[in-house]
């Protein structure tokens, strides 16, 4: 979880205010001597080093991103955690295995070697736009080629930025970096810029063409990047609602600043009219006449960008330039003709303000492209959207366009600074342009750049998974049968069972034991396992388990004991492991910074449910609690995975009624979540429709007759284990991410919160135009409502319109949740309004950062989940 601050620093030595030249020379001086010893690191070191700071880097960034709006006044905070988690996880994972020290390649039949020697000291130039991210970004590859590196802030950034270099800088020396290997300039002017730059071995430059060009007037090399003008075509042979989405996608992300984002679009004639009505209907605001000469004179000043503007909203930059929009427009469309310099809208704006120009044909439109590069975006950026099989169209493009990024069907912004949108374009936040810029790179910098290369990018989909345990068995009555196993094929010999003091009384593990003599398998049990598992119960277990050495885990229980069973499994296998760095977030699970320890050389671990709803027993998760802080902490990672599931109803035959009620609700929010992910694939669609059609006809059964009506028990475990099954591989989405916060601080079963949320998220979600929508490669554009309404149809539930069906929906599910117990509201339960209100901003902070937003498919603002959670307290 992110702090609530900044790290303060882990140094003992008061630094001096670097403020004036001789100050600034003595601290080069220091830097160059540490340098010196860094350049002596071997690979180890060095890469120990890098990990580190970009673990350090991750977990603060949202304290950063926060103190960048702050300061700045531009952009958006959620956006710039996004940056900040990039610039950290994606970076890492791009070079964490790439070699830095000594010999790096060997070709024995040539006879070449090459050594990789550091260039030493390294002056970065950080923007105001982008003033955290691009520090961690260029601090970590300095380390990881042994440089020292000195960072210029931009005046009106250099609190934020200072404070994003003192995390990577605390953490590198922690970790045995040479004490003052990272540096800043502490009050920045012209003229302690120009001292940096004068004094480095090399510049890292980016931001405005005037720094830019200083850097190259310094006298010593420099990695800079230019100016950039993105121009974007719809060709007539486009999917003209992914390329308009993926747009709105890029060009509101930051508000803008990034530089790749789109500047322009230029539609074909044919499809003009499609493009222009999807842009209105998904929240753009097209300009009228009046209207468009007033933005005009708002975004250019005397032929330069507009400084105001920069990073702002677009209802903002309206209200600047005196014209009446809605608050919630995302970006202001201005349909002009000219192309030339002299028309305003042809600029670079690093805002949400686009130009929309409309084409004869494909060769008018690339050449309209080719003159807004030609006009201030040379070397920079471009993009098409085409039909992929239209290979003669994209050729006739990259060939025509002067830039160094070519984005194939793919969000400009994100698809510019790679491993987004195609991964094999490196991931960076300085964008060279090579000699056509003015630049002396020509890709996106990274660890080291000589060469000027063009690159056409593709959007590309990555590979997808379905992952399940080893085994998975089920049918009332199976248990003793699956458990054989264990002695007749496995030959195990110690089995150490995780269950509650409830099961243990009542004789749910007494089968299991009587199994285990008959294999004559040792066995003993750990029964303390409460609701809500803490972090001291799992510590205590795994405890247990190096006393006993078991060579098998059984996991006997509902989500609590299956997820206090795993982490007790992971400390008994690993007691080197970390907790804070597997409860890290990742946005995608392949490469996040940490990486999980491999599981089962020591145990087999089975899982045996006996309630019907987590799903635990065939999920990657564990949600365990850290009871000095009350912090929910969400584990995902498939070494979690369990290696078999026994899904036996006659272990869920007495479920009390409030547990049958909590527990099947639960399930139906694993399937609809799982069903709306940015993330689902056929394989788990199928899985959660039949789950949740299950949940609809034999919950109230299961709830009303218990075990008295078998099959209900029956089919309610199957579709617990579907869901799981559906949930494991397609992840989970915002309501969960709010349920674990209202379950941590107010104490709230996880079942019951997820049913006091789920409709209120369903409406956020169905939303045609979102604020934002998740960010992954198989994720097109919003359709969440279609969604639902395919669940809505395949459960039995028809309207004449697809809102109409929604509404259906939702209060079928609300009939469901009355059936079954479940209150309409927060404050139903007793959870006092003033506690309820001093605990939000908190809650909606670390709902935010839990791991499973992440799938959600509207991307939630802060103000957003704020909004969810009043509404399900009040209901209204």
């Amino acid at each position: 979880m992110a702090n609530k601050e900044v790290a303060t620093p882990a140094t003992t030595e008061v630094p001096q205010i670097i403020d004036n030249v001789d100050a600034l020379n003595a601290k080069i001086a220091k830097m160059r001597e540490a340098q010196k010893v860094f350049a002596t690191y071997t690979q180890e070191q060095v890469d120990k080093i890098f990990r580190a700071a970009a673990l350090a880097a991750n977990k603060q960034r949202i304290p950063l991103a926060k103190m960048a709006v702050e300061e700045t006044g531009m952009g958006i905070v959620e956006d710039k955690v996004i940056k900040n988690h990039y610039a950290s996880e994606y970076i890492y994972n791009a070079y964490k295995d790439t070699k830095t020290c000594g010999v790096i390649c060997e070709d024995k039949s040539f006879g070449t070697t090459t050594i990789a020697e550091p260039l030493g000291l390294i002056a970065a130039v950080i923007p105001t736009t982008n003033p955290t991210s691009t520090a961690i970004f260029k601090s970590l590859i300095c380390l990881k080629t042994r440089n020292a590196i000195i960072i210029s802030p931009h005046p009106r950034a250099k609190k934020s930025t200072i404070a994003a270099a003192k995390v990577v800088l605390d953490a590198a020396v922690e970790a045995g970096a040479p004490e003052g290997i990272i540096g800043w300039v502490d009050v920045p002017s012209l003229e302690l810029t120009d001292t940096v730059m004068g004094a480095a071995d090399t510049i890292l430059a980016t931001g405005g063409p005037g720094m830019v060009k200083a850097a190259y007037s310094s006298g010593k090399p420099a990695l800079g990047v230019g100016a950039g003008n993105t121009p974007v075509i719809i060709d007539d042979t486009a999917d003209v609602v992914t390329a308009v989405n993926s747009i709105i996608h890029s060009k509101t992300f930051d508000n803008g600043m990034i530089c790749a984002s789109e500047q322009s679009v230029t539609v074909l004639k044919g499809v003009y009219a499609k493009a222009k009505k999807e842009f209105k209907a998904r929240g753009c605001y097209f300009l009228k006449d009046d209207e468009l000469e007033k933005v005009r004179k708002t975004i250019i000043i005397n032929g330069a960008l507009n400084a105001k503007i920069v990073g702002q909203s677009a209802y903002t930059i309206a209200k600047l330039a005196g014209v009446d929009v809605p608050e919630a427009t995302k970006i202001l469309i201005g349909e002009v003709e000219s192309v030339d310099i002299s028309e305003e809208f042809a600029h670079e704006k690093l805002s949400p303000v686009l130009a929309m120009y409309k084409a004869e044909d494909f060769d008018d439109a690339i050449a309209k492209a080719a003159q807004l590069v030609a006009d201030g975006g040379y070397g920079h950026t471009s993009s098409l959207y085409v039909h992929p099989a239209q290979k003669e169209k994209i050729e006739k493009h990259y060939q025509a366009m002067k830039t160094c990024r070519i984005l194939i069907n793919t969000p400009s912004s994100h698809g510019g600074i790679g491993d987004l949108y195609n991964f094999n374009v490196a991931p960076s936040l300085t964008l060279g342009c090579g000699s056509w810029g003015g630049n002396s790179v020509s890709e996106n910098v990274g660890v080291k750049h000589l060469l000027n290369h063009k690159v056409v990018a593709e959007r590309r989909e990555n590979m997808l998974w379905f992952r399940t345990p080893q085994k998975v068995y089920f049918k009332k009555g199976c248990m003793p049968v699956a458990l054989d196993e264990l002695g007749t094929v496995m030959n195990k010999k110690k089995a150490f069972i995780v269950t509650d003091s409830f099961l243990y009384k009542n004789g749910y593990v007494k089968p299991i034991e009587d199994k285990l003599d008959a294999m004559g398998i040792q066995h003993t049990c750990f029964y303390d396992v409460a609701p809500d598992p803490t972090l001291a119960c799992a510590k205590e277990g795994a405890k247990a388990m190096r006393d006993f050495e078991p060579d098998t885990i059984i996991a006997l229980g509902g989500g609590s004991a299956m997820d206090a069973g795993k982490i007790m499994w992971v400390m008994y296998e690993h007691p080197e492991a970390d907790f804070m760095d597997m409860a890290m977030r990742f946005m995608d699970i392949r490469k996040r910074v940490y990486t999980f320890p491999k599981m089962g050389e020591k145990a087999f671990f089975v899982a045996v449910p006996t309630s019907s709803g987590t799903g635990s027993e065939v999920t990657p998760f564990a949600v365990i609690t850290d009871e000095k802080s009350g912090t929910k902490y969400p584990l995902a990672d498939y070494e979690l995975l369990p290696n078999m599931a026994i899904i036996d109803a006659d272990n869920m035959m007495s479920q009390p009624k409030g547990l049958t009620s909590a527990s099947g609700v639960d399930a139906l929010v694993h399937a609809l979540e799982a069903y709306a992910s940015i993330l689902a694939t056929d394989y788990t669609d199928g899985l959660a429709l039949k789950a949740m059609k299950n949940v609809f006809k034999y919950l109230p059964s299961a709830y009303d007759n218990g075990a008295n009506d078998p099959e209900a028990r029956e089919k309610m475990a199957d579709a617990s284990t579907m869901a799981g099954m559906a949930f494991a591989n397609a992840f989970l989405g915002v309501c969960h991410s709010m349920a674990h916060k209202l379950g941590a601080f107010h104490h709230l079963p996880h079942g019951v919160a997820n049913a006091l949320l789920l409709t209120e998220v369903m409406k956020f979600n169905a939303n045609p135009v979102p604020t934002k929508m998740g960010t992954f490669s198989q994720y097109k554009y919003p359709h969440t409502l279609e969604r639902y309404v395919e669940c809505a149809n395949f459960c039995g539930f028809n309207g004449k319109t697809d809102e109409e069906t929604l509404d259906i929906f939702i209060a079928a599910i609300e009939e469901l949740k009355a059936k079954v117990g479940i209150k309409k509201t927060i404050a139903e339960y007793g959870i006092d309004e003033q506690k309820f209100l001093s605990t939000l901003d908190d809650m909606v902070e670390q709902a935010f950062d839990d791991q499973c937003t992440g799938a959600n498919p509207r991307y939630p603002l802060m103000s957003e989940i704020k909004e969810m959670y009043l509404k399900a307290y009040y209901g209204k």
